[in-house]
């Protein structure tokens, strides 16, 4: 049977948050009985967030009036279901929070750009007989319905929309919300993508982004803090207790919990140092002792030596055993019996090798290395000529201490505040 002339399921109208708040609140006989002042919507659960109640005022009183008890939602006002009036304190409820006086002319983050924008307005709809909030508007028209007159703002058409699905505000300054991480497009942000969040915010704003990703990931919190710029890791960790600051470090690379360091104050450091586990010390200590201009600085200690008789099925193995960050395992590197560079193989060689092969079969001789005070000129002329995505670094015996990867000399090459990208907005 077909369907084809089958009417098409119609969108349900718009409200504005704008025409609602402001409006009479009538009784059922349509007598004026009040204003309602604000709505109140329940954040936290599944779908759009659900309209529970308003705050009105009535003969100079400002209450509490829940959904359950209005009929009818609309630009020409609030309709009670019965004559009778029962009115509440409000108290607010855990996850409530009031849409204009919490949410409007705030910012949101814009998940699914992964940028900050403003609700200028917020957009209300009726769906399967309950009133939610299905959205915001960041264009100029939300904000020039408000300052026009009820009649004439109600003319104006919805704007840039965004599903409120794919938004989600900033709720610390309510105290019994938090904002969510596990929000499923927000979770899935790159740590670069949360960390321009981060720095595109007001200080509040960031503050909540990193303590909503901390108590979410640990991980993902070091992650972030990898990311961010000088100013916004200190801006952010120097209020921290030394346990917790040390807590992030140790989950980072040792090369950027050594950056992160070398930026604290001299007598925060060897606290911190004391409390990182012994291993990862040794690792950012040795790194703290180079220059952060030149090779040694900018190195990792994290990489992957084998000796040249190593197999190459065998080097894949201990790619895989590895716990070493994928970015720095483009290649594994290669030493002589005395321990000596040899030089580097590219994974990907490895893996069109036969699994038996020897390292020293395939290992490329002529790969340059460079010593730990090597100046940055050096190693980015290096790297350009010989087309290299990573460059071990050694010391006066040729063995390796260290590799340099392409993405920490990009980040040196490009100029201060560079991952703040168009379209992020910020308030100081």
């Amino acid at each position: 049977m077909s369907h084809m002339n089958a009417p098409a399921t119609q969108a349900p109208p718009i409200l504005h948050l704008s025409t609602v708040t402001g409006s009479p609140l009538r009784d059922s006989d349509g007598e004026r009985l009040g204003k309602v002042r604000d709505v109140i919507v329940r954040l936290g659960g599944v779908g759009y967030p659900p309209i529970t109640g308003f705050l009105v005022t009535v003969a100079g009183r400002t209450s509490y009036l829940g959904v359950e008890r209005v009929s009818h939602i609309a630009p020409d006002g609030v309709v009670l279901r019965k004559a009778k009036l029962d009115l509440r304190r409000f108290d607010r409820r855990p996850e409530e929070v009031l849409l204009k006086r919490d949410v409007l002319d705030r910012q949101l983050i814009n998940v699914q750009g992964a940028r900050l924008v403003r609700a200028n307005e917020i957009e209300l709809a009726l769906i399967a007989g309950s009133w939610r909030v299905v959205g915001v508007d960041t264009g100029p028209r939300g904000g020039l319905r408000r300052l026009l007159p009820k009649p004439l703002g109600a003319r104006i058409g919805t704007g840039e929309f965004l599903d409120w699905a794919g938004v989600e505000p900033f709720v610390g300054h309510v105290p019994t919300v938090r904002l969510r991480v596990p929000h499923p497009k927000l979770a899935k942000l790159h740590p670069a993508q949360i960390a321009d969040l981060v720095e595109a915010a007001s200080r509040r704003e960031g503050e909540e982004i990193i303590q909503a990703v901390g108590e979410d990931d640990r991980e993902l919190e070091a992650d972030v803090y990898e990311e961010l710029d000088d100013q916004h890791q200190r801006e952010f960790l120097e209020n921290r207790p030394d346990e917790q600051v040390a807590e992030i470090l140790a989950r980072m690379a040792p090369d950027d919990a050594a950056d992160i360091l070398g930026e604290l104050d001299e007598d925060r450091r060897e606290p911190l140092l004391a409390l990182l586990p012994v291993g990862h010390r040794v690792k950012v200590r040795a790194l703290l002792g180079y220059d952060p201009a030149e090779a040694g600085g900018l190195m990792s200690p994290d990489f992957i030596l084998l000796r040249e008789s190593t197999a190459a099925g065998d080097a894949l193995e201990a790619i895989r055993r590895s716990k070493i960050a994928p970015e720095l395992l483009t290649a594994v590197f290669v030493s002589a019996p005395d321990g000596r560079l040899q030089g580097s193989i590219p994974v990907t060689a490895l893996l069109r090798a036969k699994p038996g092969g020897r390292l020293e079969d395939l290992v490329k001789h002529e790969a340059p290395c460079l010593r730990p005070d090597a100046s940055f000129e050096e190693l980015a002329r290096l790297m350009a000529d010989y087309n290299l995505t990573a460059i071990p670094v050694v010391d006066e015996h040729e063995h390796m201490v260290g590799v340099v990867t392409v993405d920490d000399v990009l980040e040196a090459m490009l100029p201060r505040g560079w991952r703040l990208r168009f379209g992020l907005l910020g308030e100081d």
